[in-house]
């Protein structure tokens, strides 16, 4: 039996961008599955009826609340509510700035909520930190990175590894893991720029800050992953972090689903179904929410008869991952968690270290070959294609498949109700907030008895 001994209420707040959202929302699932938990989830009205649809198979214990994101923001589209909105990630910033204009909604908000446990809101909502201490319940931070980039970046920030470098492609070795070498190009700016400043720096910092004093971090990995790398985040990195993923196994069942007839299905389902009878391999590639579709043509050259292009996005990726299971999808973020390898294709934030960690750590992945052979090099369709075939057909591919499948069964193991590592992980979350509650409690009576 869990050992949760008190009624929680757990705020979700996500930055407005898909691939932050969706794995809070997984979380929001998760708590859902434990008994005595209720969860409100903030958003803006633009981006509830994803958020509505997601959820919509979740008990009544869960409440969404919009609140408005601010208006006349200059550069900034009126309407836009989320980065895949935006007409160019070079507005990020400006974007994710406005964002200290809600605190006023959302303080409101809280003030009308049942008594808050605890929060958990994005890294790059840095302001939600300070309407924490104001309401006197902890906040868990969530930036979706692995262990092993929280690592990383730690390492590379306090030894001040890429100062003085001079080439974007020259190796540099980090002193804590001395296996792991790194390139200027596996990192975005502030972190690049020799002397950084400027409204991104300023931003990261207000977010680096805000993370440090938080109560804890919430992961979205699992121990047994990554053991070394959790040990040394709990060590040396500040908050305190908590694996209790992979997330994205924790979605809810649908309710009463009746299987629906082959015309009913849509037509990137059926095209599926024909592969699947076929004993065809799929590709499934995710670029995430940040890529035009027109830019997927390049995967298309010559291999039209195995790519469909499917435009419904993140709920298609989910709903290819719950019904085809049996399909072998090749190409795909995080798809190493459902069994089967990556094709790793970086493209910004920290997608090239986590490149990095499943090619050569973990193993679980082939890396597209660039025309130069640097980290973000130029990828041409004849060399993409021979990387996929050797992913789907090739030595290399079949060794990641054969690792991938042993990882997938232990991080299903990981998030078993009562058992897994994930699963006790959050129970222990949820005890130590319980008792931090109580602590409060107790040092407000104390202090008004005095």
């Amino acid at each position: 039996m869990s050992s949760i001994s008190s009624d929680h209420h757990v705020v979700l707040f996500p930055f407005m961008s898909k691939g932050h959202i969706i794995p809070i929302l997984h979380l929001a699932q998760l708590l859902l599955r434990r008994p005595r938990v209720t969860v409100t989830i903030f958003t803006t009205p633009a981006n509830r009826p994803f958020t509505s649809k997601f959820l919509s198979n979740t008990t009544a214990s869960c409440s969404i609340i919009d609140i408005p994101y601010p208006e006349n923001i200059p550069e900034i589209p009126v309407g836009v509510e989320s980065t895949d909105k935006l007409p160019s990630m070079s507005l990020y910033v400006p974007f994710t700035r406005a964002t200290k204009l809600m605190q006023p909604h959302f303080e409101r908000a809280l003030e009308s909520l049942p008594r808050v446990s605890f929060m958990v809101s994005d890294g790059f909502l840095w302001w939600t930190l300070d309407s924490a201490n104001k309401f006197g319940f902890p906040r868990f931070v969530f930036y979706g990175m692995n262990n092993y980039v929280m690592c990383v970046s730690s390492s590379v920030g306090a030894n001040r590894s890429l100062s003085g470098v001079q080439s974007d492609d020259e190796l540099v070795t980090l002193p804590e893991f001395p296996w792991i070498k790194i390139t200027k190009k596996d990192f975005d700016p502030p972190i690049t720029d020799p002397e950084p400043k400027g409204p991104q720096f300023e931003l990261f910092i207000d977010q680096i800050v805000s993370t440090s004093n938080s109560y804890g971090m919430i992961v979205n990995s699992f121990y047994e992953l990554e053991p070394l790398f959790a040990d040394h985040c709990n060590r040396v990195v500040k908050p305190k972090s908590w694996c209790v993923g992979p997330l994205c196994l924790a979605e809810l069942s649908p309710k009463n689903e009746e299987p629906k007839n082959e015309l009913s299905k849509p037509a990137w389902i059926r095209w599926l179904d024909r592969k699947l009878d076929e004993g065809s391999s799929v590709m499934y590639v995710a670029f995430g929410s940040q890529l035009p579709s027109r830019d997927l043509s390049s995967t298309t050259q010559g291999n039209s008869n195995r790519i469909r292009t499917i435009k419904e996005g993140d709920f298609v990726a989910r709903e290819c991952t719950r019904v085809l299971k049996p399909l072998r999808m090749e190409f795909g973020a995080g798809e190493h968690m459902r069994g089967v390898p990556i094709l790793a294709w970086p493209i910004m934030a920290d997608q090239p270290l986590n490149a990095r960690m499943v090619t050569e750590e973990i193993k679980v992945a082939l890396r597209v070959e660039t025309c130069d052979g640097s980290v973000r090099g130029f990828v041409k369709w004849q060399g993409l294609e021979k990387t996929v075939r050797e992913l789907m057909g090739g030595e290399k591919g079949e060794k990641a498949t054969t690792k991938v499948k042993e990882l997938s069964e232990i991080a299903r193991k990981a998030m078993e109700e009562e058992k897994g590592s994930s699963w006790r992980c959050l129970d222990m979350l949820l005890d130590e907030t319980c008792k931090y509650e109580k602590q409060l409690h107790d040092d407000k009576n104390n202090y008004e008895g005095r």
